[in-house]
């Protein structure tokens, strides 16, 4: 990774795994193929410049991407999303999502392929392709049933949240210019209070992260149900939905490090 910027752990890891991860990825994918079309038009409020036909190509273009890039799959035919609308589109997100399903169901969860942080497992792309369907599906919630969205599964949500620690937080220092000086050493603590371990805790170094599944003592924390939380250190739910304990300008800061669409 880029300025050699990492994330340490100790700790347990969340009990789910590829079969878990492809029945979400199933449930939470069906949910695009059913978009009413006039629902397409409608804005997307945790993805600004998007309304919903366009969250739906770009979620289909992600299952298509990953067959393509790094699971070395080229026998579908080549359609531009972007020149769909109307039930042509919706009808289209069908396919897409049956066929990573099918790829990532009929190959061995340990068998090595690539990914965008280097070398890999199919089992991080079944872990990939359902939070990222799952997060999109909240996302989709947004703009068709606003006031009525729904969580996300509390076990998905917990292995989310490791997956942020594990991934996108070093992914994203890695990629800025680092963390400021006056950052490092600050230290963060989240409590899901629906389930049973649900505490994580992170510390800023100046090589990326240490973090852990356990309590501790920092300068702030948040506390809520485990799908909120995830939905609060994606962007998707203000810190005003969540209580934050402490040092809320630190919060702020911190999460403010990783931004993912």
């Amino acid at each position: 990774m880029s300025h050699g910027f990492s994330a340490s752990h100790d700790g347990e890891m969340t009990n789910i795994g590829p079969e878990q991860w492809l029945s979400a990825l199933r449930s939470e994918g069906d949910t695009f193929a059913s978009v009413p079309v006039d629902a397409l038009d409608r804005p997307v409020p945790t993805c600004p410049e998007w309304d919903v036909a366009e969250l739906i190509r770009h979620l289909g273009g992600v299952h298509r991407w990953v067959r393509r890039t790094f699971l070395g799959t080229t026998d579908e035919p080549r359609v531009n999303q972007h020149e769909l609308s109307g039930q042509e589109l919706v009808d289209w997100y069908r396919p897409n999502l049956d066929a990573i399903v099918a790829e990532l169901t009929d190959r061995d969860p340990a068998e090595p392929v690539r990914s965008f942080v280097g070398d890999a497992t199919v089992g991080f792309w079944c872990r990939r392709q359902a939070q990222e369907t799952a997060m999109h599906r909240y996302d989709l919630d947004t703009a068709i049933r606003p006031g009525d969205e729904r969580p996300i599964d509390s076990a998905l949500a917990a292995d989310g949240i490791d997956e942020w620690l594990e991934l996108f937080v070093p992914r994203f220092l890695g990629l800025g210019p680092g963390i400021p000086a006056d950052m490092v050493g600050m230290t963060m603590h989240l409590h899901a209070d629906d389930i049973d371990g649900g505490e994580w805790s992170l510390a800023l170094t100046a090589d990326g992260i240490d973090w852990s599944r356990a309590h501790s003592k920092a300068d702030a924390a948040l506390r809520a149900g485990v799908s909120d939380l995830l939905l609060a250190v994606w962007h998707r739910t203000p810190l005003s939905d969540v209580q934050v304990f402490g040092d809320q300008a630190a919060t702020a800061k911190i999460l403010d490090l990783v931004h993912v669409t």
